[in-house]
């Protein structure tokens, strides 16, 4: 499908047919009433020359071809009903004419480059959808929905990242934050979910698998000062969620998660946290698994520090427990796509930091209330 068709059949933004022609006709009318009727020494009519500039920001190629036209014959139809010296009206419909040729050529420039932005958000949706896996997600043990909106989106991927493993184990889940943004914070996560893809399903010990994420970051930041770039530490949650009502998880700095049960909310108590990954180094104790009950009908709601530090415009910090006991008693039916939405109304502003936000439910409690963002 070529960009004129595409845009002649209303794409969102882009002027649909109807609006164009109403708005020629009516800012045409006006000006050449307010031309006609007022007799003034200086004329307004010349002002027609801009819409087709107007036009090349907002419609399409063929619609600012249309708007050059239009204003010639107008103009001209002017010029010949007040009269005036013909060598100045020539000049007068040469420039008007000239100018929508310029319009016209700029609108196609426009269109260009807009399909071609296009393009990179398609293909960059595409490599989303094969690092980040799509949600909703159903394992054995449980329905994980959420919510992931990167900062920079162009790029559709950011520093904070998630993973869902099913494994002979379990259900493994990750969420976690690497520090700092841009290209070497993508890096870093790619590199992080890559080995927690291969370990959660290899190692039987949770704690192995977040040795093995360290040792990527470790690896990582050893690339990293050979290129001049900064080394980087990830906070990380790990959890091993298995058929029973226990959880186990290893808690890498990041931020513990909130259990919601028959109306209320607590955040779970996971002990002093490890050090985040790439810092092992750094202490002499040995990462360790704490454990928490996660009960038939509970919800269990993971999230980076893109929520827990968001701020109104104000300064204060978005009040998460606050807001999920007001949600307790009847979470709404997407509970992370909820809080999406009452992150941006309390912070007035785009993010400035990225956000991941995971809900868990127990299989066959809820699996009807928690719809989501994607397919599953």
């Amino acid at each position: 499908m070529t960009d004129d068709k595409r845009h002649q059949g209303g794409e969102p933004g882009r002027l649909t047919t109807p609006v164009f022609a109403v708005g020629l006709v009516l800012i045409t009318a006006v000006v050449a009433a307010l031309d006609v009727t007022t007799g003034t020494a200086v004329r307004l009519w010349p002002l027609l020359i801009f819409l087709p500039a107007i036009v090349s920001g907002l419609g399409t190629v063929w619609q600012t071809a249309i708007a050059s036209m239009w204003v010639v014959l107008v103009e001209g139809g002017i010029v010949a009903y007040l009269g005036g010296e013909v060598d100045d009206n020539l000049l007068a419909a040469g420039f008007t004419a000239l100018f929508g040729v310029v319009s016209v050529i700029g609108c196609r420039y426009r269109v260009r480059r807009e399909e071609e932005v296009r393009r990179l958000r398609s293909a960059a949706a595409a490599l989303q959808r094969l690092i980040v896996r799509p949600l909703p997600l159903r394992t054995a043990e449980v329905l994980i929905d959420g919510l992931y909106q990167p900062v920079e989106e162009d790029t559709m991927v950011g520093g904070d990242m998630y993973d869902v493993a099913p494994s002979r184990h379990g259900t493994r889940v990750l969420i976690a934050d690497v520090q700092g943004k841009g290209p070497p914070a993508i890096g870093t996560a790619l590199a992080v979910l890559g080995s927690f893809r291969e370990a959660a399903y290899r190692e039987a010990a949770l704690t192995d698998v977040v040795a093995a994420l360290e040792n990527s970051v470790v690896r990582q930041n050893g690339f990293a000062t050979h290129t001049g770039e900064p080394e980087r530490m990830v906070t990380a949650l790990l959890l091993d969620i298995g058929p029973g009502q226990t959880v186990e998880a290893v808690d890498c700095g990041h931020i513990a998660p909130f259990v919601i049960h028959d109306g209320d909310v607590r955040q779970v108590d996971l002990g002093e946290p490890d050090v985040p990954l790439g810092l092992a180094d750094l202490t002499t104790s040995r990462r360790r698994g704490a454990r928490f009950t996660f009960p038939p009908g509970a919800t269990l709601l993971l999230c980076t520090d893109g929520v827990t530090e968001a701020r109104d415009p104000g300064g204060a910090f978005y009040p998460l427990e606050e807001r999920l006991r007001a949600w307790a008693r009847d979470p709404p039916a997407n509970l992370a796509a909820a809080l999406g939405d009452d992150l941006r109304a309390f912070t007035m502003t785009v993010p400035r930091d990225d956000i991941a936000i995971l809900t868990l439910s127990r299989r066959g409690h809820g699996e009807q209330g928690h719809g989501g963002q994607g397919g599953s």
